[in-house]
C-alpha cells in the first residue's frame, strides 16, 4: 500500500491509534542537499502496513506527525539515528519513546552493529531483496518492486522487535538497553551549532587566532549551506576554509589563489562574504579566541595493558553474551590504560558491573588473567 492523499493517510494513522508499537523506516537522499530529502516513510503494525509518499502533491502529513509524537506508542527503528534526525528536522521534536533493534541485538550478542538484512536473515531466516538499496527514491512513479522492498523494512521489523523484546526480558537486559534508547531522544544529538562546526576541520599547529578565524568562516559556511540547502563542500570546501584562516588573503585576487576555491566563487559574492567574515574575525579580542586543545602526548608503553583489557572485555562479554563494542570501544580502553581518572561510559551503570569495575581492578594489579584448561580465566591476585 502506498499513500499519496491526505484522506487515506488520516484513515491509516487513525487505525494505528492504541497500538503498543509501530515499526518505522525512511528512504531519503542527502547527496545534493544539506538536509536529508525525505522521500518515503514506511509504517507497520500487525495487519497495517503502508509506504507514505511525502513528495505527493498536497499531502498533509499532520496525522503522521501526531502518530510519531504519540507518547503511548513505542516507535521501533533499526539504526535509528538518521531517521530520528530527519523527523526532528521536519517536526521540531524527537519521536518518543523509541526502540532501536540494532542496539537491542548487540545486547543479545547478535554482533557489534548488526545490519538489518543480516538480522532478518539470522533471526527470521528471510533473505531480503537488495536490488533497490541504491535506488533514487525521489524519482516518481515508484515501482512495485521498490514499494515491496520498502515495506519489507517495516513488516520484518515488527517481528524482530517482538523477538528481541522477548529475548531481552528472558536475559534480564531490558534495563541495559533503556539507557541507550533514551540517549537517542536527546535533541542536542540532532541540532547543529554553526559556531561549533570548525571543530570538524583538521588543521595542524593552529594558533588561537587562526582558530578564531576558522570558527567564523566555518559558521558562515554552515549557515549558508543551511539557507541554500546545499552540501557544505558545494558552498566552500574544508581545505579552502583552512587555507584562508592560515594565510589570511588580503583581497579578492589573493583569495582567488586559494586551492579548491573556484575563481568564480572567490571573485563573486561568496568571496566578498568570506573576506568580510575573515576581517571581522581578526578584530575579535583575544578573550574571544578559542582555546587550542591540549595536545595529548603520544601514547607509549600502554599497548600491553590495552591488550589485557581487551582480553578481559572479551572474556566478560562472551560470558554474558553481549557484543564487546556495546560495552567499550578501543578509545575507552586507551583511556582506561592511560588516564588517571578515565571518563568513559563503561564505568557507569550495567557496563561497570559487567566490565568497568574489573577493568579498574586489572589496571591496579588486583586482578589477573591466566590460562586454564585451554581458556582464559580471571583471578584475583593472591587467590591463585
Amino acid at each position: 500500500m502506498i499513500i499519496t492523499d491526505s484522506a487515506t493517510l488520516a484513515t491509516f494513522c487513525a487505525g494505528l491509534r492504541g497500538a503498543p508499537y509501530i515499526a518505522v523506516d525512511t528512504e531519503f537522499l542527502r547527496e545534493r542537499t544539506y538536509y536529508a530529502q525525505l522521500c518515503l516513510v514506511q509504517v507497520a503494525y500487525g495487519p497495517h502496513a503502508a509506504a507514505i509518499d511525502p513528495l505527493a502533491p498536497g499531502l498533509d502529513l499532520a496525522p503522521l506527525r501526531d502518530l510519531l509524537l504519540d507518547a503511548s506508542i513505542v516507535k521501533v527503528f533499526h539504526a535509528a539515528t538518521q531517521d530520528l534526525e530527519i523527523f526532528f528536522q521536519k517536526t521540531g521534536a524527537v519521536p518518543a519513546p523509541v526502540f532501536d533493534t540494532q542496539i537491542a541485538a548487540a545486547a543479545c550478542d547478535k554482533g557489534d552493529q548488526p545490519g538489518y538484512a543480516t538480522l532478518v536473515h539470522t533471526l527470521l531466516g528471510v533473505d531480503l531483496d537488495k536490488a533497490s538499496q541504491a535506488t533514487d527514491w525521489s524519482v516518481r512513479p515508484l515501482t512495485e518492486r521498490q514499494i515491496t522492498y520498502a515495506l519489507a523494512d517495516v513488516t520484518h521489523l515488527c517481528r524482530l522487535y517482538e523477538l528481541l523484546v522477548a529475548e531481552l526480558d528472558d536475559r534480564g537486559r531490558a534495563g541495559w538497553v533503556a539507557q541507550d534508547m533514551n540517549a537517542l531522544l536527546d535533541p542536542s544529538r540532532y541540532q547543529v551549532d554553526p559556531r561549533e562546526a570548525y571543530r570538524r576541520l583538521r588543521v595542524r599547529g593552529a594558533k588561537r587566532q587562526t582558530l578564531a578565524v576558522l570558527r567564523e568562516l566555518a559558521a558562515w559556511r554552515e549557515e549558508t549551506a543551511m539557507h541554500r540547502d546545499l552540501p557544505r563542500p558545494w558552498v566552500v570546501h574544508d581545505d579552502a576554509l583552512v587555507e584562508i584562516a592560515q594565510h589570511l588573503p588580503a583581497d579578492l585576487d589573493e583569495l582567488a589563489r586559494v586551492r579548491t576555491l573556484k575563481p568564480q566563487v572567490a571573485r563573486g559574492a561568496d568571496g566578498k562574504a568570506l573576506l568580510s567574515v575573515m576581517r571581522k574575525a581578526l578584530e575579535l579580542p583575544e578573550s574571544e579566541w578559542p582555546v587550542v586543545p591540549d595536545r595529548r602526548a603520544p601514547l607509549e608503553g600502554h599497548e600491553p595493558l590495552v591488550a589485557l583489557l581487551q582480553a578481559l572485555l572479551r572474556v566478560r562479554c562472551e560470558a554474558h553474551g553481549v557484543a564487546p563494542r556495546m560495552v567499550a570501544s578501543r578509545e575507552d580502553l586507551d583511556q582506561l590504560a592511560t588516564a588517571e581518572v578515565p571518563d568513559v561510559e563503561c564505568l557507569n551503570g550495567w557496563r561497570r558491573e559487567l566490565f568497568g569495575a574489573d577493568a579498574l581492578e586489572l589496571r591496579a594489579g588486583r586482578l589477573a588473567l591466566t590460562g586454564r584448561d585451554g581458556t582464559v580465566v580471571v583471578v584475583r591476585v593472591g587467590e591463585g
